[in-house]
């Protein structure tokens, strides 16, 4: 099965990144600001250049959110067999939302076979 860079669903993972893009863009503009109470004149500039990088941040951030957002309108929702809630599984293979057990709607690459189980019964 695919690895994933974190333990989580897909969705999450991109609404992570989205995240992750707002607080840096912020907190480069916050520091950019910061550079008018240091530098005085000079630090206008460099006030100028930190809040257009914050800015194209938190753009990419919303591009992230809208893309995650569009792809979670579009998800095959299943009832998770570990916990029993629904969730969203984005391609063959993805992580419950809520238990991140893996999922997966690839008959060859299930770990357990519900056909096997009942003909040992």
């Amino acid at each position: 099965m695919k690895k994933f860079f974190f333990k989580s669903a897909k969705i999450n993972e991109f609404r992570l990144w989205g995240l992750v893009f707002t607080l840096v863009g912020m907190g480069v503009m916050v520091l950019g600001t910061a550079g008018i109470v240091f530098w005085g004149q000079t630090g206008k500039i460099i006030a100028a250049i930190f809040m257009v990088i914050g800015m194209i941040s938190l753009l990419i951030s919303v591009a992230v959110y809208f893309w995650a957002g569009m792809m979670s309108t579009s998800a095959t929702m299943l009832p998770c067999p570990e916990c029993g809630r629904q969730t969203k599984m984005l391609g063959k293979t993805d992580r419950c939302m809520y238990c991140r057990t893996m999922l997966t709607l690839d008959p060859a690459q299930a770990t357990h076979h519900p056909s096997e189980q009942h003909g040992q019964a």
